[in-house]
């Protein structure tokens, strides 16, 4: 079952009517999903660190054009962690689903399972992606649901001349001896540049 017809079926009816069939199938999809778009996220890093590489010596004009691909390589590959992020969070709804199907019978002699109840889908599938039961003792999986229910990918946007103009420096740098290639690669890589992102919002 994909996973608008699993949430489609789980709009219309309570967690007890899910199938958990369904739901285990839908796990493994989502979960083959987001390793084919880690390997596409690798293997896009891999590119730039290239067409950086390519750029060491050459002259404007090639640098200029290496900057293009580079940033649209990079822009190519915030997109695919974006929709990452996006299956991670239905794969933890899906996955969590799963751990309350499995402990059912318990939670029906629980409080917790009125809220599950009278939530509502949308509200129940926000609360549900807070937190990860899965491998968890049902008492864990009780605390963890009365928590959560007692209670984005940030945009990058950079000039694009600023961008172009790191790259240019950088390859000025190496060019001159200043600094060597991997530890320029390292500043623009996709994951340091989400950790600056990260400490400019004091994360």
């Amino acid at each position: 079952m994909a996973l608008k017809d699993l949430m489609y079926s789980f709009k219309k009816n309570p967690v007890d009517k899910l199938n958990p069939r369904d739901l285990q199938e839908e796990e493994i999809r989502l979960k083959n999903r987001m390793e084919r778009l880690r390997k596409d996220i690798n293997k896009i890093e891999k590119d730039k660190k290239q067409k950086f590489q390519e750029g060491v010596g050459a002259d404007m004009i090639k640098k200029k054009m290496l900057a293009q691909e580079i940033k649209q390589l990079d822009t190519e590959a915030r997109l695919k962690l974006k929709n990452f992020s996006t299956i991670n969070k239905q794969h933890m709804f899906v996955s969590n689903l799963i751990v309350v199907k499995k402990y059912e019978q318990d939670l029906k002699k629980n409080k917790i399972w009125d809220k599950i109840g009278n939530i509502g889908s949308e509200n129940f599938e926000s609360a549900l992606i807070k937190t990860n039961l899965s491998g968890k003792e049902f008492e864990e999986v009780l605390n963890d649901l009365n928590r959560i229910f007692e209670m984005d990918i940030t945009e990058f946007e950079a000039g694009e001349d600023e961008a172009e103009n790191q790259l240019l420096d950088a390859w000025s740098s190496v060019e001159s001896g200043a600094i060597d290639v991997d530890e320029v690669e390292q500043t623009f890589s996709l994951e340091k540049s989400l950790e600056k992102e990260r400490e400019e919002k004091g994360l």
